[in-house]
């Protein structure tokens, strides 16, 4: 227990020391290391495999690949950019294992050709 105390301390010492702490926790840049997406600036927390380490990375434009949310907040395809929706299919299963990639369109484009 005492170390643990120890550990907690150093870490809140290290924090504190910071000038200004925004960008080591949240607020990270494209390329940072990430744990989650809600650290991001770009809201998407992107790794390639199940082994990589994780890195902020832009968000998916149109005609690219893309996941719609992910229930981990890491995804192995960005979601999209505003105004564009990530069509393709989606399954509880795809959810769970994190495959549900879709590819992004122009929400206002695609419903104007119906």
């Amino acid at each position: 227990m005492e170390k643990i105390l120890a550990l907690l301390l150093v870490i809140l010492a290290v924090t504190y020391a910071v000038p200004d702490p925004r960008g080591i926790i949240i607020a990270l840049d494209d390329g940072e290391l990430c744990l989650n997406s809600l650290q991001c600036k770009s809201k998407c927390c992107h790794r390639d495999t199940g082994l990589s380490l994780a890195r902020c990375a832009p968000k998916a434009s149109e005609n690219s690949e893309c996941s719609a949310k992910t229930l981990y907040g890491v995804y192995y395809k960005c979601p999209c950019e505003r105004g564009l929706t990530c069509e393709g299919d989606k399954t509880i299963v795809g959810s769970i294992t994190n495959t549900n990639f879709g590819t992004c369109l122009d929400a206002g484009r695609s419903s104007s050709k119906q």
